[in-house]
Formats: C-alpha cells, sequence, structure tokens
C-alpha cells in the first residue's frame, strides 16, 4: 500500500555527502513505487522555503540557526509548530530521520511519536564510547530510539554499534546498506563513453580495453573527502610526502574542504609539492565522477566509516580503492577491488605502494570493475528494503514475517515486549520506555515528553488542524505501461485514480 513519508535530516542538497544523496536516491525511488515522499532540512544559502526537485520532490527548508557541520541549533521544541504545519498539509503517515548527529531528526522523531505518526530512524555513522562527546550522543540516540517504530543501519558493523549504543533489541534494527547509481559513474574506458567522456553508441563491437601501465607512466591518486579529523585527514598528510618520495611517477588529486584544509595545504608548502598534489577545493555531488576519472587509485584513509559511498562510486569509475579498515568497510567491496591498511601512517604508504605495483604489473582488471558493482547495489533494492520495513511497522506485514520468528512464538514475544516494531502511541506507555533511560536522564527525558504533549495539546487548540490546507500532490506520472496507478500488484492510491481519470 503506497504511504506518505517524510524525510528529515539536517543533511541534504546542496551539500554533497553519503546521507544527503542516500536520502534523495531513496526518495526518488519510493516516489517511483507510487508513495509521497517530502524532505524536511534547514535553510541553505540562497535556499529556503518550498523547492521541487526531479520527480516531484518536495523539499521544505526550514530556516533555523546552523550550528556545525551543517547541523542546526537544538531547541527541543521551537520546531514543533513548523513540523507539525507541514506534517498536517502532506498528510504524512511515516517519519523517517537520517543522521545522529541531525537536531531536525531527534525533534522530529519526538514530534512525530507525540502526533500518533510512525517513525523509522536510519543510522549512518559509527562512534565510540569513552570520550564526552560520543557518551553525550550516545545518551541522546537512547532518548530518541527508546520510542521509534525501526531503526535502519547501513552496515552490521553500523548495527551492532548502534544496538550497544542504544541498548536496542536487534530485533528492532535492519541492515539495509546503501547504493550507487552505476550508470553516473562510468569509466571513461567504458562502452557509452569515448575518451574525453562524450557518449557513444554501444554495442558488441566495442570491447572495453584493458588499462595498460608503463613502468614510467605516471599514476594518479584521487581523495574525495570532507576534509575533518574523523575522515583521516590527518593521515592523510603524513602520507602523502612519503608515497611521492617512494614513487617519482605518482601524482594526486584532492577534492573537498574542512577545517583541515590549511593543514594540508601548510603541508605541501613546506615540503613543495603543489607540482604533484592538485587541490580542487569543494566539489558538487555531479562532479565527483569527473573527478575520479582522472585517477587510477582511490585512496580513503577514514578513521571511521559505517560504510563509505563513496569507495563504491570510485569502483564504479574503474578505480583501484586503497582504504582503511575499520567500521563498515570491509563489508563494502570484494577483496579484489581494495587493498585494506591499518589506520597508522606506515601501513597506509604500504598498503598504496602495493595498489601501485600491482596497477604497473597490470595484476588487477580495474575495467571489470563498473560493471560488477553494477550488479552488487541497486537504489531500487534498497527502496523496496525499505518499503518493507514501512510495512512491517504499519501493520501490513505479520510479526512472524517481519521479524523472522516462529508464528508459535508470536503470543510470548507480545507478551514480553509489545509488538517490537509497533510501539504504542498512549503517553502512559511512552513515559514508561523514557524512564527507564537512566536514574536522571530518565526522569528529564519524561519531563520532555510531557512538555512536548502540553505544547501539541496548546497547537491543537491555537491552531486547529481543520484550519490548515492540505496541500495538492504532486501529479503521478505513466511508467512502463502502468494503467491508473498500477505496480507490481499494488492498488493505485485515491490521489492516483484521480489524476489519471
Amino acid at each position: 500500500m503506497p504511504y506518505n513519508i517524510a524525510m528529515v535530516s539536517d543533511f541534504f542538497f546542496p551539500q554533497p555527502g553519503g546521507i544527503e544523496s542516500h536520502i534523495y536516491q531513496l526518495s526518488t525511488k519510493l516516489i517511483d513505487q507510487g508513495h509521497k515522499v517530502i524532505v524536511i532540512t534547514h535553510a541553505y544559502e540562497g535556499r529556503t522555503g518550498v523547492r521541487y526537485l526531479t520527480n516531484g520532490l518536495k523539499v521544505y527548508h526550514v530556516p533555523f540557526l546552523v550550528m556545525f557541520r551543517s547541523a542546526t541549533f537544538p531547541t527541543v521544541f521551537s520546531f514543533f509548530p513548523i513540523f507539525r504545519n507541514i506534517v498536517l498539509r502532506e498528510a504524512i503517515e511515516i517519519v523517517h530521520g537520517h543522521g545522529t548527529m541531525s537536531s531536525f531528526t531527534h525533534e522530529a522523531i519526538l514530534h512525530a511519536r507525540t502526533m500518533g505518526l510512525r517513525a523509522v530512524f536510519t543510522d549512518h555513522s559509527l562512534f565510540g564510547f569513552a570520550d564526552a562527546g560520543s557518551i553525550l550522543t550516545n545518551k541522546l540516540l537512547k532518548f530518541t530510539l527508546s520510542d521509534v517504530d525501526h531503526v535502519i543501519c547501513v552496515s552490521h558493523t553500523c548495527k551492532e554499534n548502534t544496538v550497544l549504543r542504544a541498548s536496542l533489541d536487534p530485533l528492532m534494527v535492519s541492515v539495509i546498506p546503501n547504493a550507487v547509481v552505476a550508470e553516473n559513474f562510468r569509466p571513461l574506458s567504458h562502452p557509452g563513453y569515448t575518451a574525453d567522456g562524450t557518449a557513444q553508441a554501444l554495442g558488441q563491437n566495442n570491447p572495453i580495453p584493458q588499462q595498460v601501465l608503463g613502468p614510467n607512466d605516471t599514476i594518479t591518486i584521487v581523495v574525495i573527502s570532507r576534509l575533518f579529523y574523523n575522515k583521516g585527514t590527518d593521515l592523510l598528510i603524513a602520507a602523502i610526502p612519503r608515497i611521492i618520495a617512494l614513487h617519482p611517477n605518482v601524482r594526486f588529486i584532492i577534492a573537498g574542504s574542512g577545517p583541515k584544509a590549511i593543514d594540508l595545504e601548510q603541508m605541501l608548502e613546506r615540503n613543495v609539492l603543489q607540482d604533484r598534489v592538485e587541490m580542487l577545493g569543494p566539489v558538487r555531488h555531479e562532479e565527483v565522477r569527473d573527478v575520479m576519472v582522472r585517477g587510477h587509485i582511490y585512496l580513503h584513509p577514514s578513521l571511521t566509516e559505517a560504510f563509505g559511498t563513496v569507495i563504491v562510486e570510485a569502483a564504479s569509475c574503474g578505480l583501484y580503492v586503497v582504504c582503511t579498515q575499520v567500521g563498515g568497510i570491509p563489508e563494502v567491496l570484494p577483496a579484489h577491488m581494495t587493498v585494506f591498511a591499518k589506520p597508522e601512517e606506515d601501513d597506509l604508504v604500504a598498503a598504496t605502494g602495493k595498489a601501485i605495483a600491482a596497477l604497473r604489473a597490470n595484476k588487477v582488471r580495474t575495467e571489470k570493475f563498473h560493471d560488477q558493482v553494477k550488479m552488487m547495489y541497486s537504489w531500487y533494492d534498497v527502496a523496496q528494503r525499505t518499503e518493507r520495513v514501512y510495512d512491517g511497522i504499519s501493520g501490513a506485514l505479520s510479526e512472524a514475517d517481519f521479524y523472522g520468528f516462529d508464528a508459535a512464538n508470536a503470543s510470548s514475544w507480545s507478551a514480553s515486549r509489545g509488538r517490537a516494531g509497533v510501539q504504542s502511541f498512549a503517553l502512559i506507555d511512552r513515559l514508561k520506555r523514557y524512564y527507564g533511560c537512566g536514574i536522571w536522564a530518565g526522569k528529564l527525558f519524561c519531563l520532555c515528553v510531557v512538555i512536548d504533549y502540553l505544547l501539541f495539546i496548546l497547537l491543537e487548540f491555537v491552531a486547529p488542524r481543520e484550519n490548515i490546507d492540505i496541500s495538492r500532490n504532486w501529479p503521478k506520472k505513466m511508467v512502463n505501461g502502468e494503467k491508473n496507478g498500477e505496480k507490481n500488484g499494488r492498488e493505485p492510491s485515491r490521489e492516483m485514480r484521480r489524476d489519471t481519470t
């Protein structure tokens, strides 16, 4: 059945990044499946109010103060009036938040549960347990996920991390990886592109040529990343001079911006490497492919990573990937596409040297990577698996089908926990869940929920929902012989039937 879904996060286009791309691609594919999807994010420079993107995806840019790394200032309650207005205007049924560090995500899930809406959270990050920042972040995550219907993680490592951080039942967490639009990340040598990247006709007589590198040919190493500490920029700064000293015919192309950019530039000046390292600064997501196809190796020195979509994009472009063996990265690509290194300077230099030697000896068939990646990842598959989560929390799937346990155990499961994917909206039940979050934190969380509920009652009185105009849906298009919105056996919604009459 079709759903009305609101994707909520501080991180969205025009800012480039993995979360931003994930939200956009997932939303467009869900729209193709017949669902209504909107995105709620904060205002970016030049983008405020309501914008429409491809496929009728509506984006609400809310003008809130941005604090750090595109995250808004957390206010807990001030977002509620705007959020309620948007949700009622769009007749939203499911609120899907993305990103642990997004204030909008945490506040939206709290308000959604107060309004009696289903809520899903997708975690894209890994966090520790020892430092003060991680402890506070984990407690905030525990607050949000105590009253959420289901959690999605982008890798199995991410799932283990989230289950431990938020004390969740593993059955309430699904693993749905990121994906890549392989057609947008074709190598120059792939059929469909000429040497200058322009399109050409496909045909069986146009095979993929094997790239042959001589001993004196220049090898280009590409790095595309936000220049922050957790992305391994310090490790990169230490490794570049050593890699260049060991391999005279190697050059770097670095794209990205961040607070560590000044340290990187100072390293280049100190070692006089401006002619061997090209700094491009920030690039838009649609320009990433054009940067990648200029290289032979993609270097990813991240210190922590839940998935790493960029390395899938690099492999799709025909680059041999050198990456640190941290987080969920080992789950992303098969061994023949990658060279792993410990997150240490010496090991990263050695792994890069190993990749350079393999390319010069023609031991790696990078020209096959694109077609292999295309078979591994699909946003259509991600959308179908996410849709199944929506079916599970809405009751369209039985507990046994959704959670995978024997139907005979369903009664004992419900008696001990309640329906795991369908949390009760009753205020007393919500308070019980929050109260168990800690001796002091539990009481504070309960106070927040009570205030949020009272604010909801006040808004219902001050701004009655019957006075809020319902927004018209974007007209549905007919694709692949669809008739009256029928697709994959799904009945058309009322809006779809009206639009096609």
